[in-house]
């Protein structure tokens, strides 16, 4: 029965995520949502209130980050693992977030694909896709190892 409960709250974790993408326009200032959904390598980058979009980026990150590391807890309900979880969110936060402001303060076109992609990893839940095996693995190889 306990298994279940999980399962239901990984999903409407799962759908919260999906929510914040699908609203992400009404929610989020991002002016580079719609010039990278255009043909983005031939055409400018739009201007932008570069401290509005931090702002933005970071509450995004931080609604997915949380959300995140509530899936990774509901998982496998380690708080070693949500610790060190915590600290990668942190540190993929502060590495993205630097190479983002260098990328849109000295963008030039040659550029513009390393923009979208650290864009893309500050935006969206990737992180979990990668934790989320990883944990499995690792927990599977210390069950095996005792």
């Amino acid at each position: 029965m306990k298994r279940r409960y999980r399962i239901v709250e990984i999903g409407i974790l799962t759908l919260l995520l999906a929510a914040i993408r699908f609203f992400e326009q009404d929610l989020f200032y991002d002016p580079l949502i719609v010039f990278f959904k255009s043909d983005y390598l031939l055409g400018i980058i739009p201007p932008m209130d570069m401290a509005k979009l931090m702002i933005n980026l970071s509450l995004r990150y931080s609604l997915n980050s949380i959300i995140s590391l509530a899936i990774i807890y509901i998982c496998f309900r380690d708080l070693g693992i949500l610790k060190f979880s915590i600290l990668l969110y942190a540190a993929l936060y502060i590495m993205a977030t630097s190479v983002f402001i260098f990328l849109v303060l000295n963008i030039e076109r040659e550029h513009y694909l390393a923009l979208f992609y650290v864009r893309r990893f500050l935006i969206h839940p990737l992180f979990l896709l990668i934790l989320l095996p990883a944990f499995y693995y690792y927990r599977l190889m210390s069950y095996g190892k005792t």
